[in-house]
């Protein structure tokens, strides 16, 4: 029995047919097929029921299934732990909302290629309910995302909170006298969509303080809600920071409203049951490297 035959296995049942398996470890098909050959003959049973057109594992091919992965996953751990940085070989399936990918995603990765030149980064930009799906289907490894999923099966390391202001076209402004919240909600309200990490957090900060939003505009897309905020068809919640340029040139105006809007606190998650000397020794350089304050930060 070897590790190429169980990756076989894990990568055939995981992914649901022989074809993907060979992409995700980049070989043929046919030699997928022969490992899992290989396999069969070790332990003289069938593993996988060729009657059904997908790739069905049988009861024995279950059991091996979840032992490969147990496997697999020792074997990753021991590589890292053991191996020197520069010869670390593996891919890192990363994922980041849009605010991460327009600050410090690529200080982070330069980082990370520094430290690991043989490592394989591959970032992945998507709204934070979207990309908890992936970590927990094994398709991402590592996420960075607001903190509002409490979910025992993570294990979550704080990073950065992002400051979010009330942001508004100067000229629309001229013509609408805003002072509180409770004046403000009447209005058009430019928000983040259902499945952000800003919007889930912001929307139930909105009904903890029992306030209906009269006129909304969702969107799950960070550049467009910038672009209608500036285009002044409506307010919204917007990074302060980051956007300093757009206040100090007079494209937008912070708005003095109160109470003021909650910090929004970033983690890094990753799943509790794939521990990795590789994932945490990246964590740490997200750590270091965060900072939601300037464009394209390197």
């Amino acid at each position: 029995m070897t590790f190429k035959q169980l990756e076989a296995l894990y990568w055939v049942a995981h992914l649901g047919g022989f074809a993907a398996a060979a992409s995700r470890l980049h070989t043929t098909q046919s030699a997928i097929s022969k490992r899992i050959q290989e396999l069969e003959l070790v332990f003289n049973t069938q593993l996988f029921d060729r009657k059904q057109r997908s790739a069905h594992l049988t009861e024995k091919g279950q059991e091996l299934f979840l032992l490969s992965r147990q496997l697999l996953t020792q074997r990753d751990a021991a590589i890292e732990q053991f191996s020197r940085p520069e010869v670390v070989q593996r891919r890192l399936r990363l994922g980041v909302t849009e605010l991460t990918a327009m600050t410090w995603l690529p200080k982070l990765v330069r980082a990370i290629q520094e430290r690991y030149p043989k490592v394989i980064i591959e970032p992945d930009v998507d709204l934070s309910l979207d990309l908890r799906d992936k970590l927990l289907n094994d398709e991402l490894d590592l996420i960075v995302i607001p903190d509002v999923f409490q979910d025992a099966r993570f294990m979550a390391k704080q990073l950065l909170r992002v400051e979010s202001r009330w942001m508004g076209s100067p000229l629309l402004l001229k013509t609408q006298k805003i002072s509180n919240l409770k004046d403000l909600v009447k209005h058009r309200l430019l928000v983040q969509g259902e499945k952000s990490g800003t919007g889930i957090l912001y929307d139930r900060w909105f009904k903890s303080l029992g306030l209906k939003l009269a006129t909304t505009t969702s969107t799950n897309n960070m550049i467009a809600l910038i672009g209608m905020t500036v285009a002044g068809l409506g307010y919204s919640y917007l990074p302060r920071d980051c956007l300093s340029l757009y206040v100090d040139t007079g494209v937008l105006k912070i708005m003095d409203i109160k109470p003021v809007l909650p910090a929004v606190p970033y983690v890094a998650l990753t799943r509790r049951d794939r521990p990795s000397v590789l994932l945490d020794s990246v964590i740490t350089l997200a750590q270091e490297c965060c900072d939601f304050s300037k464009m394209f930060s390197t």
